[in-house]
């Protein structure tokens, strides 16, 4: 007769355990990207400002901050709201959760990240373009509410009240990995382009995740050399959701220039403007973080 196993499922619920492992592995992650360039002498980018280096240095201290924030907020709210929900899906197989994540966190954040480029959410995201150089020191460089108001962080909270938390990590450690190298001056996917035999392994990889070439094309400078575009290539995690909704461009090449044009005509924005905008408007002549009219570039 079959001896029965039994299967221990660990708590799903967040936990210190599950909240420290996340940290350690996103932060070796971002370290050893950010040793890579240091070794490659990339990190200390010559483009960068005083304004830049005061804002890379406080988004990175303070995004993990407003992410955990948002996820503590969401859970208190489904404890008000539906306390009897705790671990409903835990049962769930892993599959299922990953791909109600993808759904909930990457597209989401594929679309949110679209509508920053236009003129009503550009405000919250320009900081993140305005780096004139692309490294891991960027990843995390956006406007303080541009975390705070997105949805794919709130709806995550929701699913890890409801019993997604190791998957979650382990997920949340896999995109975290691809954007920051996407970001990263380490330009890692080189080497996929560079031999034949491994040319239809380069066709499927920058089709499915995001790559150093693909989204350095939307921190492009300009967008009229048939190498930068920065009204696309939104994806995060899964490039594929540009390829479904038409907005891919893939080259293979990297773009010469990076930033905006406006900064370069009339200087960089100061960081703390760039990052607590509403609150604190831009004295600039000609901005959009202050009274004028939000355009994205053109």
């Amino acid at each position: 007769m079959p001896t029965r196993v039994t299967i221990v499922i660990p708590p799903t619920r967040p936990t210190m355990q599950t909240q420290t492992v996340q940290l350690l592995a996103v932060f070796s992650v971002l370290g050893s990207f950010a040793l890579a360039e240091l070794v490659q002498r990339r990190f200390f980018a010559p483009e960068a400002t005083r304004e830049d280096n005061r804002l890379d240095i406080a988004v990175t201290l303070i995004f993990p901050l407003i992410a955990g924030a948002v996820v503590a907020a969401a859970n208190a709210l489904c404890v008000w709201l539906m306390p009897e929900q705790r671990d409903a899906l835990a049962g769930w197989p892993v599959w299922q959760m990953v791909l109600v994540l993808l759904l909930a966190d990457d597209l989401t954040q594929y679309f949110w990240h679209r509508l920053s480029h236009t003129s009503f959410m550009w405000p919250l995201h320009r900081a993140h373009h305005s780096a004139a150089y692309m490294s891991v020191r960027i990843v995390y460089r956006n406007n303080a509410f541009y975390y705070a108001l997105m949805p794919g962080l709130w709806l995550s909270g929701v699913l890890i009240y409801l019993g997604f938390g190791w998957v979650y990590v382990v997920y949340s450690i896999v995109k975290l990995s691809v954007i920051i190298g996407a970001h990263s001056a380490v330009r890692w996917d080189q080497w996929l382009y560079r031999y034949r035999v491994l040319r239809p392994l380069a066709w499927v990889v920058e089709r499915t995740i995001s790559t150093p070439a693909t989204h350095y094309a939307h921190h492009a400078l300009v967008q009229d050399d048939g190498v930068g575009h920065y009204t696309g290539n939104y994806g995060n995690l899964l490039f594929f959701w540009d390829v479904l909704f038409g907005t891919a461009h893939i080259t293979r090449r990297y773009p010469p220039a990076y930033g905006l044009t406006d900064d370069r005509a009339h200087g960089p924005e100061s960081w703390l403007t760039q990052l607590v905008y509403p609150l604190k408007r831009s004295r600039r002549a000609e901005t959009v973080l202050g009274n004028a009219s939000h355009q994205p570039p053109k």
